[in-house]
């Protein structure tokens, strides 16, 4: 069966709605024809990208985006790199990469301290991480720090604001105490670390990293953060001692409990860990049960009611990647998985149809082709994510220290003190506050909404 699919051409702004079939077939099951759609939706998504201009930053976008998405970004480029073995986007990946690690070699950029938040630099770390796991080519510059040790130097840096004073635990959702959102606890922070750490457990066998990954999996379950059945909600307000949850329910939480749940069975084969990831899988239902559109992915708390804000609308990219993730690291996963997948790409594949060259994706991908003219780097990552892990079974599956890895590892890579005093400015209303700012969004929009969507 064929879909016409196609990719983003120019910036959304300069985009007009167009209709009819697209430049593009995609056939799920052939390997080239998915390799031709991928190949045209990274290339217009890479026009979002100026950082690789004179005078412009490595490893920033361009307003409206925030600086974690630009990570995230990265993280899809080495995907497709991964997938695809094309290589045309991995001078520009490794540029942005190395500029923004920032101190203590653990993406903390000084210049993103007034707004730095711990799932900000995590999703940079799970960058670093994607690129050890993936044999990502290393940097040439011997003293450049390995993509492996950036992730422990994430993992590091992370752990020992492990906060017991409220809450039994957990991380906060900013680093820093004067922004806005430090009495804040949100899955996503506390989520990533749970990913990064399982990871970097299967990548090392070092149990100090599965330690801590069960560590955070039980006190995540212990204030609510996380459901029995395994649904992941938004945060929770530590000057309450986490007494109240923000039941609102994002894919991303989901996605990257899933992938860590994944590599903590690939490592210990636990039937524990089998249960948890097949429930898991088994909750992110209600991010695919559209009356009309079964087992098409949407993101339940703000597509339908057209509430996305730019954050969200990258979000369904993250659970696209890591079911991709647990496919390969879990394999009995993928009778669970692959119906949602491929159902979810075609239906993005089909509604790739709209620009001036009818190559820009939108968000809705529940519309049975119709393009809801929501152009940007969230829409076409999400995509080019949910196409390219289809490639799931041309590659081999995430390397370890053990199975052919070759990034160094560095256990002790960033943990040089953090109790320097910070210099930085007054904090002004442009700043920008990062993968976590959708939270009080959230809070104030639509918290009220949040019944709707609670299992």
């Amino acid at each position: 069966m064929k879909f016409s699919s196609s990719a983003l051409g120019a910036l959304g702004a300069s985009f007009l709605l167009a209709s009819g079939a697209g430049a593009i077939d995609l056939v799920i099951d052939d390997p080239s024809s998915i390799k031709t759609a991928t190949k045209a939706i990274i290339a217009n998504l890479r026009a979002y990208y100026t950082g690789d201009k004179v005078g412009d930053t490595p490893g920033n976008l361009p307003d409206p985006y925030y600086w974690w998405e630009c990570g995230a970004m990265f993280n899809s480029f080495i995907d497709y790199w991964y997938y695809t073995g094309d290589d045309t986007y991995n001078t520009i990946t490794i540029q942005a990469m190395q500029h923004q690690i920032g101190d203590y070699n653990a993406f903390m950029p000084p210049n993103q301290t007034k707004t730095l938040g711990n799932d900000d630099q995590a999703f940079w770390g799970m960058a670093a991480m994607a690129a050890a796991e993936n044999k990502f080519p290393d940097p040439t510059d011997p003293k450049q720090p390995s993509w492996l040790s950036l992730a422990q130097a994430v993992f590091n840096t992370q752990v020992v604001r492990w906060d017991t004073l409220t809450c039994g635990g957990g991380l906060r959702w900013q680093i820093f105490t004067f922004n806005n959102g430090y009495d804040y606890k949100n899955t996503i922070s506390n989520g990533c670390f749970f990913n990064i750490a399982a990871r970097l457990a299967k990548y090392t066998g070092n149990t100090t990293y599965s330690d801590w990954a069960e560590k955070m999996w039980d006190w995540e379950l212990s204030v609510g953060l996380m459901s029995p059945q395994y649904h992941y909600f938004d945060g929770t307000d530590d000057k309450q001692n986490c007494t109240t949850i923000n039941h609102i329910q994002w894919t991303y939480n989901a996605a990257v409990h899933m992938a860590g749940a994944a590599a903590m069975w690939n490592l210990t084969g636990d039937d524990t860990w089998r249960q948890r990831l097949t429930g898991i899988i088994n909750s992110t239902d209600v991010f695919f049960n559209m009356k009309d559109a079964p087992n098409v992915m949407f993101e339940v708390a703000c597509e339908n009611n057209g509430k996305c804000d730019v954050d969200q609308r990258s979000f369904k990219a993250y659970l696209a990647r890591f079911m991709g993730y647990t496919i390969k690291v879990a394999p009995f996963t993928s009778e669970y998985i692959l119906p949602k997948l491929t159902t979810s790409a075609l239906a993005a594949a089909k509604q790739c149809n709209a620009g001036a060259d009818q190559t820009s994706c939108g968000l809705k991908w529940t519309q049975n082709g119709v393009n809801d003219g929501s152009f940007g780097v969230g829409e076409q990552m999400a995509a080019l994510e949910v196409m390219q892990v289809l490639l799931y079974d041309q590659v081999a599956g995430p390397v370890s220290e053990k199975t052919g890895g070759t990034s160094k590892s560095d256990p002790s890579a960033g943990t040089e003190t953090q109790n320097q005093p910070i210099t930085f400015n007054s904090i002004t209303t442009g700043d920008k506050a990062g993968a976590g700012f959708i939270t009080t969004l959230v809070l104030i929009g639509i918290i009220g909404g949040a019944w709707w969507m609670v299992s």
